[in-house]
């Protein structure tokens, strides 16, 4: 009984972190969701000071927005899923970081995405943000394909799609290309007038930067550009092809979160699209739910 007791008291803290921003959610197992907060990226790929200070900052906007004390972070267990600790490196080195939390429990921004999609039951889930990768699970059983991460895979997202934009743009720009509206839509938007003042604005430019970039081969798509068309087409393609490699596992559900999920869904083959259901939670409370079972676990073995 008196294990309940402390675990029904218990706080939980869900943290979603990806390439672009990284969100965090407060939530009490008797009062639900307390509070949220948002940070910057926290791809601990690119950059692992940087996670670490993205996910301290939304910890502590979402204390603040709870109205809970900044110490009580000590009594949260939290839950994080993280992109990039698919490589064991980049995740002993966030399991060796001296955390403010009670507990931490560490697995991917897949697993706690699909989690959250299905609400803690079996299905499969598509990120299609900055990145873009396919997870399912099914009867215990994992698998994931794609996140390879920028610029080498990531096919069908916001980085890649932005990726592909500037590089049209600067083919037509030269006139070395195909005529396209990327390059007016880009030189105005970086405010300049060559293929040399877009290349300077993105030189050593983050996956996030060509992330922002995507609206624009959608906006172009749009009004027919042949290469906005061919670019997204292409994208779209390639999450079709994703969703069917997860599919050959029976899945119940299949989910696509991320940005480009709703303005991808038109684009893809119409017996992929006809599959796609809406996540039932986000990102973040799957990785409380995680931490919840991570908790019940530890209490079980102690029995």
């Amino acid at each position: 009984m008196m294990a309940k007791q402390v675990q029904q008291d218990q706080l939980y803290i869900g943290i979603d972190g990806g390439g672009t921003k990284c969100r965090a959610t407060i939530y009490s197992l008797e009062h639900g969701v307390l509070g949220t907060g948002l940070g910057g990226p926290a791809n601990p790929l690119h950059g692992l000071e940087r996670t670490l200070e993205s996910i301290m900052v939304s910890t502590q906007l979402a204390l603040q927005d709870a109205g809970l004390h900044v110490e009580q972070v000590h009594s949260l267990n939290a839950g994080l899923g993280l992109a990039g600790v698919n490589l064991p490196a980049l995740y002993d080195k966030i399991m060796q970081w001296d955390h403010p939390f009670q507990q931490m429990f560490l697995t991917t921004d897949l697993h706690t995405a699909c989690i959250g999609a299905h609400e803690g039951d079996d299905g499969a889930v598509i990120i299609t943000g900055t990145g873009s990768c396919g997870f399912s699970l099914v009867n215990g059983q994992t698998v994931n394909f794609g996140g390879h991460g920028f610029a080498q895979g990531d096919m069908g997202s916001g980085a890649w799609m932005g990726l592909e934009a500037v590089k049209a743009a600067l083919l037509d720009l030269d006139k070395l290309g195909e005529t396209t509206l990327l390059s007016s839509m880009l030189t105005q938007h970086f405010n300049t007038t060559t293929a040399m003042g877009v290349a300077e604005q993105m030189a050593g430019q983050p996956s996030s930067s060509y992330a922002k970039l995507a609206r624009f081969v959608f906006t172009a798509a749009e009004q027919d550009d042949v290469v906005a068309l061919a670019i997204v087409k292409q994208g779209a393609d390639y999450v079709s092809n994703l969703a069917r490699r997860l599919l050959e596992n029976n899945p119940p559900r299949l989910s696509m979160i991320g940005g480009l999920a709703e303005p991808l869904n038109k684009w893809l083959a119409p017996e992929i699209a006809n599959r796609v259901e809406l996540p039932k939670q986000p990102p973040e409370m799957g990785a409380i739910y995680f931490a919840i079972h991570s908790v019940e676990q530890q209490l079980s073995e102690v029995k």
